[in-house]
């Protein structure tokens, strides 16, 4: 398998053959930068240049306004993790980065889910936005619009309960997280 920034054309049988597509852990690295224009894209054109692939980026403010958090997940079963935020510490808007380890850190995403409800199966609908402890946030004579607020593995398990009703739309608004205990990111 080539390495990061070679030229050296991988196809998906090698990725498969080699353990799957996303054999390593998920990182999920929590980024404080300067709250300037530009930096969110240096620090995204960072990650595509060394052939990562991100999959979820949430960006905003902390208790400084000067400061943003950028809370970013990448798969490092592909490329050793290392060497990128090496080369995101070089960037002059970064302020300090931290590589959270799952076990550590309480992580959560917000999901909209905007469903076809008519007659019977609206009912079922409300039933399932409950027992995952959703909030129906819009109502209409075809659809229910839910929210729901929870790990990764919770939103892809109400998605696939839902699913079967007719799902109209649904808006996911990338990971967040924070390290567990006193410690700061």
């Amino acid at each position: 398998m080539g390495e990061p920034g070679t030229k050296e054309i991988l196809n998906l049988a090698d990725l498969e053959a080699s353990g799957g597509i996303h054999t390593g852990r998920k990182h999920i690295l929590s980024i404080l930068v300067e709250n300037k224009p530009g930096v969110l894209a240096r620090v995204a054109g960072l990650f595509a240049r060394r052939g990562f692939n991100i999959g979820s980026l949430a960006v905003g403010p902390t208790d400084d306004a000067s400061i943003s958090r950028i809370t970013l997940t990448v798969d490092g079963a592909l490329h050793p993790i290392d060497q990128v935020t090496k080369q995101l510490h070089k960037l002059v808007n970064v302020i300090k980065i931290r590589d959270l380890e799952p076990e550590e850190t309480v992580a959560r995403e917000l999901a909209l889910f905007k469903v076809s409800a008519d007659g019977e199966s609206r009912a079922e609908i409300l039933q399932f936005t409950e027992i995952f402890r959703g909030k129906v946030i819009d109502v209409s004579k075809r659809s229910v619009t839910v929210e729901i607020t929870g790990t990764d593995d919770k939103i892809e398990a109400f998605e696939q309960m839902i699913r079967p009703f007719g799902l109209i739309e649904m808006v996911r608004t990338g990971e967040i997280a924070v390290a567990r205990g006193r410690s700061a990111t």
